[in-house]
């Protein structure tokens, strides 16, 4: 196909799980896309499910290619390319064949996979001058990318004047208003209304960076429901399907999230094989594909405090210690475990929707927190009122109080911390006694609640005036000379005690 008469409008490569419904979710919304993958099946696949979901008759919309240089001759210039391949050497294996069939200094390259942000810092300056690599992370699992995903682009500044009218359009969409999604579940489906779901995060990295706290703060959002789970399963004694029914009580009102409502889908869901409930069939080991351990990383290099997100990240490594679980159960025994009297269960399932709420605000105030004191690090200028936005639907952790974060970030764009909001002040405020009775029941069971547990003390030390770190000072001056602040002398000014001197003289050093 000649230049003047291009074919496609985009090269797609990877066409897997998320690939493949990011090219029909292309097509839906009137982009010819030349496709290619190593396997030969996947581009079969997505051409075959492109002429199901069309009309008799109707134009081919997605073109399969057997080789990449073929897919760059099929793309109109100045081309642009969506990869949709495994974090890693992949990317920049795929980044080469697309140099070595003739791309060049204007074509535009797209990662949307879940890179390390680090690695889309160092492709860019790596492939700068031969060309334009950027990367948008995608959120929403295969239904988002299908869908509607929420897509968080970082990168050259004037590659995203080209590349937001594509994103703009396969992105989810959300009522300004109310901040709930504008629902898109069929084929062929195009939602023009509404705000999408994407906006530019800012310089080369920082979109992956906010992805990867987004997946940290959904580390910690799962880990939450599990507890709340575990405390109705074990310490009121609920079955499966009752939890479930709670859960969805809960998604009617401030819990109202998609982790909420897939929760209660998976306890009501009966196991195919032996009819009981299907969660109870499930191993108690989790997985994890590393952007949570990621989040805890950067939190810890930072020295910005994640305690819920990174306990949700020990409370899955925990979980694959099953045998030696099993085998601490039967030695290392706790409190006899009692059920919530009968008179006192709507009291705690009441402090249990109150810890869950706290707890959640605590996760994305920390994220938030996070991000804030990368933005600074790195001078990305991060807009969190934009961030909490596109958050609102597409993607994993959408829930409702997210329009209550973007109106928080609008109100404040310099807020020091999600808590000092007033209507999250409020909240917590107001729903601290309940929080504070399901831990301390929590406790006095013996059942886990690391994640409830870190955010009340998140909370109490966020709040607390003079903590004990002075005597940590102390201690640390006693052994290394490591100096501390006074709190009668200007801030900055440094102070040594000569503890081995019988004398102990005070320095200013």
């Amino acid at each position: 196909m000649s230049e003047q008469q291009p074919l496609c409008d985009i090269g797609f490569i990877g066409l897997g799980v998320m690939g493949k419904n990011l090219v029909l979710n292309l097509a839906d919304n009137g982009y010819k896309v030349a496709a290619f993958d190593l396997d030969v099946d996947k581009v079969n696949a997505v051409i075959a499910a492109d002429q199901e979901e069309q009309a008799e008759g109707a134009a081919a919309r997605i073109f399969g290619c057997s080789q990449i240089s073929d897919l760059v001759t099929m793309v109109k210039k100045p081309n642009l390319y969506i990869l949709s391949v495994p974090a890693g050497d992949p990317v920049d294996k795929v980044c080469a064949a697309l140099m070595e069939a003739g791309i060049g200094p204007k074509d535009v390259v797209i990662d949307t996979g879940n890179s390390l942000w680090t690695d889309t810092v160092r492709r860019e300056a790596g492939y700068r001058g031969k060309f334009v690599f950027f990367s948008t992370a995608v959120s929403g699992g295969e239904v988002g990318a299908r869908f509607g995903p929420s897509l968080m682009p970082s990168g050259d500044q004037s590659a995203w004047d080209v590349i937001e009218p594509v994103l703009a359009a396969i992105s989810a969409k959300v009522d300004p208003e109310t901040g709930l999604p504008i629902e898109r579940t069929k084929p062929g489906e195009v939602v023009n209304e509404g705000e999408p779901c994407t906006t530019y995060i800012g310089p080369a990295g920082a979109g992956h960076y906010v992805k990867m706290v987004h997946n940290g703060i959904e580390y910690a959002d799962m880990q939450l429901i599990c507890e709340a789970y575990h405390l109705l399963r074990d310490a009121v004694g609920m079955s499966a399907k009752e939890i479930g029914q709670i859960f969805q009580q809960w998604n009617q009102g401030v819990l109202n999230s998609y982790l909420m409502e897939i929760s209660a889908e998976v306890l009501l869901q009966d196991d195919p094989e032996t009819g009981k409930p299907l969660v109870e069939m499930i191993l108690d080991k989790a997985g994890q594909k590393g952007t949570g351990l990621w989040t805890a990383v950067s939190s810890l290099e930072a020295g910005t405090p994640a305690p819920t997100i990174t306990q949700a990240v020990f409370a899955r490594a925990l979980s694959t210690l099953k045998s030696e679980r099993v085998e601490a159960a039967k030695v290392l025994t706790g409190p006899a475990l009692e059920t919530v009297a009968a008179d006192e269960r709507e009291a705690f399932i009441e402090s249990l929707h109150d810890a869950l709420y706290c707890s959640k605000i605590c996760a994305y105030a920390q994220g938030f927190a996070l991000m804030a004191s990368a933005s600074k690090q790195h001078g990305w200028a991060l807009d969190f009122a934009a961030i909490a936005k596109i958050w609102r639907a597409g993607c994993i952790i959408r829930a409702v109080f997210l329009q209550s974060i973007t109106q928080a970030y609008l109100a404040k764009p310099d807020l020091a911390n999600l808590m000092l909001d007033p209507f999250f002040q409020a909240q917590l405020l107001d729903k601290q006694a309940n929080w504070r009775k399901a831990v301390a029941k929590a406790t006095l069971l013996g059942i886990p609640c690391p994640a409830f547990s870190s955010s009340i003390n998140y909370f109490d030390s966020y709040r607390t005036e003079v903590l004990p770190a002075n005597l940590l000072q102390g201690q640390r001056d006693f052994f290394g000379a490591h100096t501390f602040e006074r709190t009668d002398k200007p801030a900055g000014e440094k102070y040594h005690l000569n503890w081995s001197s019988s004398d102990r003289d005070l320095t200013k050093v």
